[in-house]
């Protein structure tokens, strides 16, 4: 008799369906200070804009979202997470801006099961042999833009290319992503210390090679500082400006201003996107805002849509969390960038653009939409991925 209640009771708990929970709870860890901080309040302010315009709901569930400044100090990152996952136990991580914070923390968020949605860094490491069932690239690989821009530069028939990058791994990656599609002669190759702000021996350095182009990775206050370096110089006139978005957005315009105009620089997003969600989502922005939104803001509101759309497919059901992650890869929903979709790495596959700063007729410095580099591009690392 005692076999057969403990029988009928195991049943019991086996058949118990996983009730929806009664929030979803959001661990949000982003770069608010030091010389990146523009960029990581752009997404911050974007997905708390998501959330305010769903009535403050995610997939019908009330969001609570916690906010942590990382500082972009891998230490205070490994605290963050361990307060996430520990003590506020958070349904899923987000908001990070540099992987020289991402790389050292992420073990710890993958080893505690919760799901980790990128709103910007798609690092080569988590994009194919260690790709994982917890990390999502929602934004792109980081091989990626580079190596578009890259493309347009062998179309433009320029036979040598001045490369710059700061020296971490996502500046290290943007470059191997341009030389993967560049085909012509590399003039030089150098790497900065990260958060440098002066760039005066570089410029001199770059002059004196005397390539047909330069192409600069320098995000935040490294990029603000090197173009307006580099336009006093003159070297702007010898040698144009080549780069991915996020060195040519509207922070880096607006702090430059009139020297950031013809700047080419590639994205998998742009302003003038004609799409019924991404119309609302730049209008939204300026409205909340005053300012236009960046590349950077587009992808953290299109993690708040994913998530929004995931919960609502499991009907609040978070907690099981083999549901949860099906729902992130497989769930339809109407990004800012238009077609969207996993790849089995769980990185995106989507178009890229080539972009162009520009002054419009009111006299606004902004971009505008050159034309497509890629049609539903896949990084070349999926193919490693045994997910």
């Amino acid at each position: 008799m005692n076999k057969l209640i403990a029988a009928l009771l195991l049943s019991a708990v086996i058949v118990t369906p996983v009730q929806a929970a009664d929030r979803i709870k959001v661990g949000f860890m982003s770069t608010l200070s030091g010389p990146g901080a523009a960029l990581g309040i752009d997404m911050r302010d974007a997905f708390n804009l998501a959330v305010k315009l769903n009535g403050g709901r995610l997939g019908g569930l009330p969001a609570e979202v916690s906010v942590v400044d990382d500082q972009q100090n891998p230490d205070v990152g490994r605290q963050t997470v361990e307060r996430f996952t520990k003590r506020d136990r958070v349904d899923v991580i987000t908001g990070m801006v540099f992987s020289n914070v991402l790389l050292p923390v992420m073990p710890a968020i993958l080893e505690s099961d919760t799901v980790y949605l990128s709103t910007n860094t798609g690092p080569e490491d988590y994009a194919g042999a260690k790709c994982n069932k917890n990390f999502f690239a929602v934004a792109w690989q980081n091989e990626d833009i580079p190596g578009a821009m890259g493309e347009v530069m062998n179309q433009r028939n320029l036979k040598n290319v001045y490369l710059i990058a700061p020296n971490y791994p996502g500046g290290r990656e943007t470059l191997n992503g341009f030389k993967r599609f560049y085909k012509g002669k590399i003039a030089d190759e150098v790497y900065t210390r990260m958060g440098q702000l002066d760039y005066a021996a570089e410029i001199a350095t770059m002059r004196a090679a005397k390539p047909d182009a330069v192409f600069f990775f320098l995000p935040g206050g490294m990029g603000i500082n090197f173009v307006k370096q580099y336009a006093a110089a003159g070297a702007n006139k010898d040698a144009p400006l080549y780069t991915p978005g996020f060195s040519a957005d509207e922070d880096t315009i607006k702090a430059v201003g009139e020297p950031m105009v013809g700047i080419l620089n590639s994205s998998q997003w742009t302003l003038d996107l004609d799409n019924a969600a991404n119309k609302k989502f730049v209008a939204e922005f300026q409205k909340e805002y005053q300012r236009l939104p960046t590349m950077y803001a587009s992808q953290a509101y299109d993690v708040a849509l994913l998530l929004d759309a995931a919960v609502k497919q499991v009907a609040g059901k978070v907690e099981d969390k083999d549901a949860f992650r099906k729902a992130l890869r497989e769930v339809k929903f109407d990004s800012t960038r238009g077609a969207f979709r996993f790849n089995k790495n769980q990185f995106p596959i989507q178009d890229y653009y080539l972009r162009e700063v520009y002054k419009d007729s009111s006299g606004r410095i902004t971009n505008k939409t050159v034309g497509r580099i890629f049609s539903q591009h896949q990084d070349v690392h999926a193919a490693k991925c045994t997910m």
